[in-house]
């Protein structure tokens, strides 16, 4: 049975639901007044630092349903990723599952290795177009019920009608904060060598 899980040499983590969930209703209780820290008030509860706590244990949760195929929910996205465009490059996949280059390219390289796909030439020699192998289409199929699975229990919870109010909100989340990174991105462009250096010191001074 194809299990790349036994590749990555990891073991099975537990779904914490009553410890985290504890700890997300005693950061929202303590954080009713919405402060940056700069006027010495009570801090609101980090968005940053929700946001990763509710990732880590919904990605338990489905890693959990999907045990039996082999995957882990971020490898079945790509599969499902590249189902659903026939063949894709990185440059594809980054943009179509917002994963960050470092850990897209190890995922990709593990799948690789375990035979699920594979990487051909494309027109443009420059790009390496990727597809799935047979291997991995019988890979995918076993994962899509148990995936179905996973995403049952959490809309059962949630609720349809909540999840798309969600959906909405961290969509725009996701705008919102690609567009800061952006302009931020282009600030420091503009800024004189000695300022962005200035700049630097001080963040490693802090």
């Amino acid at each position: 049975m194809y299990n790349v899980r036994m590749m990555m040499n990891q073991r099975a983590t537990r779904w914490p639901d009553r410890t985290m969930a504890g700890r997300m209703l005693s950061m929202t209780r303590g954080g009713t007044k919405l402060t940056t820290g700069q006027d010495g008030g009570r801090l609101s509860p980090c968005v940053c630092n929700t946001l990763r706590m509710v990732t880590r244990v919904v990605t338990q949760l489905y890693d959990d349903c999907l045990r039996p195929s082999g995957l882990r929910v971020t490898q079945f996205s790509i599969l499902a990723a590249i189902a659903r465009l026939g063949e894709a490059s990185l440059k594809q996949l980054e943009d179509e599952l917002a994963i960050d280059q470092t850990t897209l390219t190890r995922s990709v390289s593990l799948l690789e290795r375990a035979g699920v796909i594979e990487r051909a030439s494309h027109p443009d020699g420059r790009i390496k177009a990727m597809w799935l192998t047979a291997k991995g289409r019988r890979a995918l199929e076993m994962a899509r019920p148990l995936w179905a699975q996973a995403q049952g229990k959490v809309l059962r919870e949630l609720g349809t009608k909540a999840w798309a109010d969600a959906q909405r909100r961290l969509t725009r989340l996701h705008h919102v904060a690609v567009k800061k990174r952006r302009l931020g991105r282009e600030g420091q462009r503009g800024q004189p060598n000695g300022r962005r250096a200035a700049d630097q010191r001080q963040r490693e001074q802090q």
